[in-house]
């Protein structure tokens, strides 16, 4: 069933259909909390009218739920998702029995949150404030794409308060986005209590403020909510927020207006004393049954995956001689990318994020050639974290770049979110490290590779020089999936190969998972990545002199490790992890667990950060801290000697 927006009012005949729907979705998610035991039914049952109205309207077909030309409808309050099953069950996305009784169920597919395995669910919330940023990066997908469809997102007016709903704002209205409707559920009350009591806030004047179209209606209202998403459709000039004031708990007398039933279900007693006030049938022993003996259900319909059509282009070598900063190497891989495929009408487009630092990133050159791809919001991680990541569920290729402390540790939970939606996130963080240098101890990211390693979908990828760069870079703009590359400030020298050519130049090709030996030795074995990696052969040179047979491995894959490298490298008796990294859930971290699963014996010794450092010269840093060449000579001299 689907209406469409072809009317300018709805029949009153669809009127009645809709007041009929909504009755009936009211005791439907009463029932499905009681069965749970758990959910959120006050809020579901204030947002319900929004919901059966948009799902009715919109282009969306309950028969294909993936339609390339369907419009986008987010839910950022996820804890609403009782309202939503309900609504998607009525509708036929699919079995509405199965929703009711298995809500919240261990190993069902009808979670606590909305999650995006479910047909008609676009985006997997529940953390408040993300979902504006994601229907900024699904309205982006359109005009990148060139289609037309509509993205609404439909929020609670609570998470209005959050820091990143204004960041989207004002960056939906910078890029005017009018495929873009914003619907807030303005019932007034959250989980402790009324807005104006946990905390005041001007909705209104906020998105006025920012440039935004309001409409303000009556939310339980299905002919306004109607024709207030006529108009916000027909809106070219801005985006539209849609202020519809609703009752939590709405329908139920005893409910009505009570934030207590923001988060709590009721009792079986209480359930069956709303059904009746309602009029419906009061069948929750059949649930009961249903929860008790079938299996919980799982999607049977999976989501396709996005074409990519990106072409990767020749490899940029860089010479012997020269000194290269890595992110020097990736801002001219990125352009070169652009301007490859930009020239290609039939290719993938490649969308690059910054948050003010395109120069420092070095994205500017791919800001110049192709800047209707580049987007810029200024300073404003976390909003520009989501919509990069919504984004890049949409087919389109997607770069998100910062420092480390800012892409990475600010950012923590947009890429949880991300990475739980499957998106295909390239996340590029420069000013990695101890290496920063005088910017101090507030830009040196640290910790980045412990933070990264706790998201399962992310692959880490820490490249030794301006070669592996540029190659890692191209493969990761045609692959699937989450990467984080981290880069340093620095200029590097070209890692050479024992004979003096670029290890990694002409005949190297990147491939996820391997390790490089890049020196031979059997008396114990360096392990390094990224920035000190070059110091790592330095030091093998001059123990090799003192005449110590040292073995120097690169390992730029942190996420899936070498196994015969590693095996190979422990066959020395002692392995010494050497990084610009913390200590405690760096690389060497990553090294002892492999070594402890898989029950490989030898000596082992962590080099890198171990407390917050202070500013100064990167050189001056690193011999401060124990990890110059020096100090690297005498470890692994000191070990040898003990073992």
């Amino acid at each position: 069933m689907r209406w469409g927006f072809e009317e300018k009012s709805l029949s009153e005949e669809k009127v009645y259909k809709l007041k009929e729907l909504a009755h009936k979705a009211r005791g439907d998610i009463l029932k499905m909390t009681t069965v749970a035991g758990s959910g959120h039914p006050g809020g579901s049952m204030s947002s319900i009218d929004i919901y059966l109205t948009l799902w009715l309207c919109a282009r969306v077909w309950p028969n294909n739920p993936y339609h390339l030309d369907r419009d986008r409808i987010i839910i950022s309050h996820g804890h609403t998702s009782p309202g939503v099953y309900v609504t998607l069950g009525n509708l036929g996305f699919f079995g509405l029995d199965d929703a009711i009784a298995n809500f919240r169920r261990t190993a069902s597919m009808y979670e606590g949150h909305v999650e995006r395995d479910i047909p008609g669910v676009e985006w997997g919330t529940g953390n408040l404030g993300q979902g504006l940023s994601a229907g900024c990066g699904f309205a982006l997908a359109a005009r990148l794409l060139e289609k037309d469809f509509h993205s609404f997102v439909i929020m609670s007016d609570g998470e209005q308060s959050k820091g990143q709903v204004a960041e989207a704002r004002r960056f939906a209205r910078k890029y005017n986005l009018t495929n873009l409707t914003v619907i807030v559920d303005y019932n007034l009350l959250q989980l402790s209590g009324p807005l104006d009591q946990i905390m005041p806030q001007n909705i209104k004047g906020n998105y006025r403020a920012d440039g935004w179209e309001i409409i303000e209606i009556d939310g339980h209202n299905h002919q306004q909510i109607y024709q207030a998403l006529i108009e916000a459709i027909g809106n070219k000039n801005s985006p539209v927020v849609i202020l519809a004031r609703t009752i939590m708990g709405k329908g139920v007398s005893f409910m009505e207006d009570k934030f207590k039933y923001h988060g709590s279900p009721l009792s079986v007693e209480e359930c069956k004393r709303a059904l009746e006030e309602l009029g419906l049938q009061e069948d929750l022993d059949r649930y009961f049954q249903l929860r008790r003996t079938t299996s919980p259900p799982r999607p049977k319909r999976k989501r396709p995956p996005e074409a990519i059509n990106v072409n990767r282009g020749e490899h940029l070598n860089y010479g012997k001689q020269e000194k290269v900063a890595n992110r020097d190497a990736f801002g001219n891989a990125l352009q070169n990318l652009g301007n490859l495929n930009k020239a290609n009408e039939n290719a993938t487009p490649i969308a690059v994020f910054d948050c003010d630092l395109l120069g420092s990133v070095k994205t500017d050159g791919f800001a110049k050639s192709c800047s209707d791809w580049f987007f810029q919001g200024g300073i404003q991680e976390h909003n520009m974290a989501t919509i990069a990541g919504a984004l890049s569920s949409q087919g389109v290729v997607v770069f998100f770049s910062g420092f480390g402390v800012f892409g990475v540790d600010e950012t923590y939970n947009q890429h949880r979110l991300n990475d739980i939606n499957n998106t295909n996130l390239k996340l590029v963080c420069t000013h990695n490290g101890i290496d920063v240098g005088q910017d101090g101890k507030t830009h040196q990211c640290i910790d980045y590779g412990g933070i990264m390693s706790n998201l399962y979908g992310f692959k880490i990828i820490i490249p030794a020089d301006a070669n592996q760069t540029d190659k890692v870079i191209r493969y990761v703009a045609t692959k699937p999936g989450n990467f984080f590359v981290g880069v340093g400030r620095s200029k590097l020298p070209i890692i050479l190969s024992e004979n003096g050519q670029p290890f990694f130049g002409e005949n190297y090709e990147f491939t996820y998972g391997r390790a490089e030996i890049l020196r031979e030795g059997d008396e114990a074995a360096i392990i390094s990545a990224g920035t000190l990696l070059h110091k790592a052969i330095e030091a093998w040179q001059i123990l090799k002199e003192k005449g110590h047979s040292v073995m120097v491995i690169n390992i730029a894959c942190w996420s899936n490790f070498d196994v015969e490298v590693l095996k190979k490298a422990a066959k020395t008796g002692v392995i010494i992890t050497y990084e610009d990294h913390t200590i405690k859930t760096g690389l060497g971290s990553m090294v002892a667990n492999f070594l402890a699963e898989n029950s490989l014996s030898c000596l082992f010794h962590k080099l890198g950060i171990k407390r917050y450092v202070s500013s100064g010269p990167t050189e001056e840093l690193f011999k401060m801290e124990g990890l110059d060449t020096e100090s690297l000579v005498n470890t692994v001299e000191k070990i040898i000697k003990d073992k």
